[in-house]
């Protein structure tokens, strides 16, 4: 329920603000709003605004639907040698130290996230730290600092806008054809009926589960480049004793863009999956020529 009810109250937000932005836009401009110079900048605003405001509040967002606490001063030697090891993978993956955190999970697995690679956030959840041995630990790490270094979470979020903007707008264009086809008016300008708002979100949703398989496709072929990061770091054969262990496991329990960047994602159809299968994330790693 904290999740459900922060992911809402999060979203009612950031439409609050881009409302407020495009009215302004708009009164200043003189644009029509149902013009397609109009819905074309509505649906840029809200496709990019949504998805780079929630990239901005990635962080403060993941830590408190995870309930991941930073580790500023550790504790014992776990966050200790938390710490250590990331700052080593950070340094020789060329960016700064991000903010380590733990949160409480039975699950294994870990995410990264963040707005900029210099001011990123890794976290690992409790039973990752209870059930994978160090080597295994340090390799997930590593996948999760080449998602930083890589830049992953800025390009999907570009992905993400690009895809909004064009699903809200093709809704609304096709929306508008198909409502003026049914009330036999040929003037697009003209106020929209009830039957055009419920045409647009069902042209929304439809297109919007097929844009997703985009953005799914993107998040698979960057976990490959995050595994090929890891073994770069610490060897291909702790990653590949890591994903091992991760086919042992149930369900992962991370969602929306924290799955994305997650260890480990849940199991889909392939079209809709955000990570690739375990098994040929292994063979990709054996047949590579790293050591």
């Amino acid at each position: 329920m904290k999740r459900i009810a922060l992911f809402l109250l999060t979203n009612l937000a950031i439409i609050l603000v881009l409302g407020i932005v495009l009215s302004i836009v708009f009164s200043v401009t003189g644009m029509n709003s149902n013009s397609i110079g109009g819905l074309l900048l509505l649906a840029t605003v809200f496709g990019f605004g949504g998805s780079f405001i929630s990239l901005a509040m990635s962080k403060w967002m993941a830590k408190r639907s995870t309930g991941a606490v930073v580790i500023t001063t550790p504790s014992n030697t776990t966050e200790r040698w938390l710490l250590e090891t990331v700052k080593k993978q950070a340094n020789k993956a060329g960016i700064k130290m991000p903010e380590v955190a733990i949160y409480p999970a039975q699950d294994m697995n870990a995410f990264a996230t963040g707005m900029k690679k210099n001011s990123a956030l890794v976290a690992v959840s409790t039973g990752l730290l209870e059930q994978m041995t160090q080597d295994e630990a340090e390799a997930v790490l590593a996948h999760e600092v080449s998602h930083i270094a890589n830049g992953d979470m800025v390009t999907l979020a570009l992905i993400q806008g690009v895809v909004n903007t064009f699903v809200i707008f093709l809704a609304r264009v096709i929306g508008g054809f198909i409502d003026n086809a049914m009330r036999g008016n040929n003037n697009n300008n003209s106020g929209r009926g009830f039957s055009y708002f419920i045409i647009v979100f069902i042209l929304e949703m439809v297109f919007g589960i097929l844009a997703s398989t985009i953005v799914m496709y993107y998040s698979r072929k960057r976990e490959f480049i995050a595994d090929s990061g890891s073994a770069s770091l610490v060897g291909k054969n702790k990653m590949i004793a890591a994903l091992r262990r991760l086919q042992m496991t149930s369900e992962p329990q991370l969602e929306g863009s924290l799955m994305a960047f997650g260890i480990s994602g849940k199991k889909k159809s392939s079209l809709f999956m955000s990570h690739p299968p375990l098994e040929d994330r292994i063979k990709a790693l054996q047949n590579s020529q790293m050591l």
